[in-house]
Formats: C-alpha cells, sequence, structure tokens
C-alpha cells in the first residue's frame, strides 16, 4: 500500500506532489484531532483534493489514518548534541516524548482509542502498535550495549515504556488528577526511578 503510494509520489512533479500528500496528512489530522476516523474522502474533501487524487496516495484509510499519526516522521528524540550520560538521555528522551504526547495529545487519544477498537491485523498497523517509543528509549540507553545482556536493556526499556506514553496519560490525567504538567514530571520520575533501580539490581 504505501509502496504504490510511494512510486505515484516519485514519478514527476514531486514538489506538487509533496504539497498534496502533506495537505491530505494536515486534513486528517485535523479529522483524527476532532475524535473521528478520518476516510480518504473525506481528507480529500477538507483538502480540496478530488477523491480520485486522494487514493493514488492512500489507498486505504488505515494508510492514511497510519501517515496521519504525530509521530511518524519522528526518528530520534535526542538532541544533535545529546548528553553522553545515560540518566540524561533518558531525560531528555522521556522529555521530548511526553511533551510531543500532550502537544498532540487529541489525536494520541483518537489513535489509542481506535487500536483498542481495531482487530489484531488492522492494529499492529498502527504506529502506536510498532514500538517507535521503545526505539526512542533504547537509543537513549545504548551506552549500557556490551556490558548489559540484551534481555535486561530490552527489560528497562520496556519498563520505561510502560510509565509513559498517551496511555499513561490519560491514566495520570483521567484517573489520578494530575495536571499535564504534573503528568510528565510522574513520567520523568518514573523513567529515572527505574533506570537507578535497574542500576542498583545489577551492582547489587
Amino acid at each position: 500500500m504505501r509502496a504504490m503510494s510511494t512510486s505515484y509520489e516519485l514519478g514527476g512533479r514531486s514538489a506538487q506532489k509533496r504539497r498534496t500528500r502533506e495537505a491530505l496528512v494536515a486534513a486528517a489530522r485535523d479529522i483524527v484531532a476532532a475524535g473521528l476516523t478520518p476516510t480518504v474522502e473525506q481528507a480529500a474533501e477538507a483538502a480540496g483534493v478530488s477523491r480520485t487524487t486522494a487514493y493514488r496516495y492512500f489507498p486505504t484509510a488505515r494508510a492514511l489514518l497510519v501517515a496521519a499519526h504525530p509521530e511518524m516522521t519522528t526518528e530520534s528524540m535526542l538532541p544533535p548534541d545529546g548528553p553522553a550520560d545515560p540518566a540524561a538521555r533518558l531525560d531528555a528522551v522521556v522529555l521530548s516524548f511526553t511533551q510531543l504526547i500532550v502537544e498532540t495529545e487529541p489525536q494520541q487519544r483518537t489513535m489509542l482509542r481506535l487500536s483498542l477498537e481495531m482487530d489484531a491485523h488492522e492494529r499492529a498497523a498502527l504506529p502506536l502498535r510498532q514500538g517507535r517509543a521503545v526505539g526512542w528509549i533504547t537509543e537513549a540507553l545504548e551506552g549500557f550495549r556490551g556490558t548489559w545482556s540484551d534481555e535486561e536493556l530490552r527489560r528497562l526499556v520496556v519498563a520505561i515504556r510502560a510509565t509513559t506514553g498517551i496511555e499513561a496519560l490519560v491514566w495520570l490525567v483521567d484517573v489520578a488528577g494530575l495536571s499535564r504538567d504534573e503528568a510528565v514530571e510522574s513520567m520523568r520520575w518514573s523513567a529515572q526511578a527505574l533506570l537507578h533501580q535497574a542500576i542498583a539490581d545489577r551492582s547489587g
């Protein structure tokens, strides 16, 4: 599906096609922010693009939904001059990640709801279920690779991921009653606590 749309977009007039794709994705994100599941037709109408053209970019609603995810193009959460210390790197990643979640909360909540409503095959295509955050956290802790086993590193990364992201934000805000700033600080604290406990366990 993505290969089909990519080949079309590379077939000439690339700047115009890029603008058209960006307009469709922006329209889809607006629809998601409103708590709705975007269709290709709805995105096309909102973007002022013909349905036929829209389907050349996104053959299915699922392909459009994946492209509309706020984290779709984010490859790293570390700044270009990121720190060397693992704890500082982890905090930088968690802060960037949680700030992104708060800034795009309406879209994130909709994506979370859709991931719970879809069947297993559809759910697997959503960026929320493809481990992007796991990759960002792993990058922050790369300094441990070689001295920690893959299993130890993976266990820590998964534990940190379980305390961050839209799932954690929803619980902290809706159930625990924290403000969003307090929720971000709670997620940062949890990540550091898990890191320090993992280090203590290894040295004990």
